[in-house]
């Protein structure tokens, strides 16, 4: 299986938009809905016309608990969704699996639809998860709020947005939003059983492991590669820590 990532090219965007509008512009509205308000594909297929036409913001329940949230509707999506329920029932399903049944698409129709496209572009990391990681990547490099998409998408930590995004966490903006609740809690789960210590000697034990195997005649690039990735990625992560006051 892929792992599917967001669309981070504003080119490659459009491209695979006008491929999802040859195919259908059920599946391109679809689409739009999905990039530009954050919403679910399952949540997407439950519309009626009169459930989206006209709003500036809709709610949806996301999660096994059944969280409410509230997905704002920019105003080019709007008209985009305006003109095409122009003249449709409003008690029709907003995105239909074929013209002559009243059914939704189902979600399945949706992924080949998707993969169909992203196939035809070469693009492999294309699933049902698409729109929405391209609208949370897309809103984080134009705010870098990482919390507010923490809560609109019902993650559990930042740690797990940065993630869903395909993003390094910034461990400045972490340090810096703390509350003085997190702060001490950190202090209370680093001290209990020891926790904080055995973290450390954890991460050294590794870095220790690497530095014995460095000289190792039987590694490929592949593992320096990963090597290179890890300290990189530790070395912004120190940086960071040390900057922040």
């Amino acid at each position: 299986m892929n792992w599917v990532a967001p669309i981070k090219d504003d080119e490659t965007l459009e491209k695979f938009k006008a491929k999802l509008r040859e195919m259908d512009d059920k599946y391109y509205i679809m689409f739009e809905i999905g990039v530009g308000t954050g919403l679910q594909l399952q949540e997407i297929l439950k519309f009626k016309n009169k459930d989206i036409r006209g709003k500036d913001s809709i709610e949806a329940c996301i999660g096994t608990k059944n969280i409410r949230r509230t997905f704002q509707i920019p105003p080019e999506l709007k008209e985009i969704i305006t003109r095409y329920t122009e003249g449709k029932d409003p008690e029709a399903y907003l995105i239909l699996g074929h013209a002559s049944s009243p059914a939704p698409l189902s979600r399945e129709q949706a992924y080949r639809a998707f993969k169909s496209a992203g196939k035809s572009m070469g693009l492999t990391s294309i699933g049902a998860q698409t729109m929405r990681k391209t609208f949370a990547w897309r809103y984080y490099k134009s705010t870098g709020d990482i919390y507010y998409l923490q809560n609109l998408l019902n993650h559990a930590s930042p740690s797990i947005t940065y993630r869903y995004i395909g993003e390094k966490p910034n461990v400045e903006v972490y340090l810096k939003k703390m509350t003085p609740e997190e702060n001490e809690r950190s202090r209370y789960m680093l001290y209990k059983n020891g926790n904080g210590k055995k973290r450390i000697e954890a991460i050294q034990k590794t870095l220790s492991a690497i530095d014995a195997e460095m000289d190792n005649p039987l590694n490929n690039d592949a593992y320096y590669g990963r090597v290179d990735c890890l300290l990189t990625e530790m070395e912004d992560l120190v940086e960071n820590f040390n900057k922040t006051k």
